[in-house]
């Protein structure tokens, strides 16, 4: 039996700073991405953009909110992004013609919904794992006024979103099937680069762990300055991902206390329920998502957090 295929669409929004590190990325203007390792540069050539960006992202942003006359504030969000992609089994066998032509549907698809001039870059990554495209677009309404929460909105209107994208999609993609939503789920979907951070950083536990494995009197000089410069990354990185996972650990809580319940109530449940239940268990066994992360950042060895102390420690001495 073949997997299933999936539409995806998913919005992020931006309020400031960040909009110039979502460019970075999106438009692969960095030389490193040492937060991405999932980025083959030697495939970064075959990327290729729907909508061009004219000017910088926070550029064009602001010379279309000031020609709006929209009144702003420092928290206003200025930029959301969609991002749109499928599962890894609907591209397998796929030419760069037929890829082109699925994020092409999409983009009429957010065409309906929002005016084509608004939209400021719409480019597909195909240096990385799963083929997907970066739409980024300034949320001015019909009416002129800067408003995500109406366009994008809130669980309900994201589920409508997705309900009519998919409802778009399938048209012409009769094989796909609807994205599980976050409302059908109970949680928040984790973003995808929080694994890839993870994953990153479990790396360079493994360095740091071979490096204070293997340190002597003769290379101890040069392994101690590769050691400071992995851990004042290691450790920082590890706290910062942490606290952004913590948001997730209350819903997924209250998701494995339903799964229990469900999972007893199955047992005795009549032939009539017991595919209800099932279908409601299969979307809380998602929580298995969370304790991979917290399983590759967790537990940090306590050689690491010796070492991390004598390096702070030694710099403030230096001061």
């Amino acid at each position: 039996m073949s997997k299933p295929q999936f539409a995806i669409l998913r919005f992020a929004k931006y309020k400031g700073p960040e909009i110039s590190n979502i460019e970075a990325h999106n438009e692969r203007t960095k030389e490193n991405y040492a937060s991405n390792p999932d980025i083959d540069k030697s495939r970064s050539h075959l990327n290729f953009h729907l909508v061009t960006p004219q000017r910088k992202y926070r550029a064009e942003t602001e010379k279309q909110i000031a020609e709006a006359g929209c009144r702003t504030r420092s928290d206003s969000v200025r930029v959301v992004e969609a991002l749109v992609t499928a599962s890894p089994e609907f591209f397998k066998g796929k030419k760069k013609s037929e890829v082109k032509a699925y994020f092409q549907e999409a983009l009429a698809f957010i065409e309906k919904y929002q005016a084509k001039d608004t939209i400021i870059s719409a480019v597909v990554h195909m240096d990385e794992k799963t083929p997907h495209m970066h739409l980024c677009f300034v949320p001015l309404t019909e009416d002129g006024r800067l408003s995500a929460k109406e366009i994008v909105g809130n669980k309900k209107k994201l589920t409508q979103w997705q309900d009519q994208f998919w409802e778009y999609m399938v048209k012409k993609y009769p094989d796909l099937e609807r994205g599980e939503s976050a409302s059908k789920t109970g949680r928040d979907h984790i973003p995808p680069r929080l694994f890839k951070e993870a994953v990153h950083l479990n790396r360079m536990k493994e360095q740091i762990m071979a490096i204070l494995n293997d340190t002597n009197p003769f290379n101890k000089k040069a392994k101690l300055d590769e050691l400071e410069a992995l851990l004042g990354k290691y450790v920082p990185g590890t706290e910062a991902l942490r606290t952004k996972l913590r948001k997730y650990d209350k819903a997924y809580k209250a998701l494995s206390d339903e799964n229990s319940a469900l999972e007893a109530e199955l047992k005795t449940a009549k032939d009539a329920s017991k595919e209800r239940i099932a279908d409601r268990l299969k979307y809380g066994k998602t929580e298995q998502e969370l304790c991979e992360l917290h399983a590759l950042i967790d537990n940090m060895p306590p050689e690491i957090v010796a070492a991390y102390r004598r390096k702070t420690t030694g710099l403030q001495n230096e001061r």
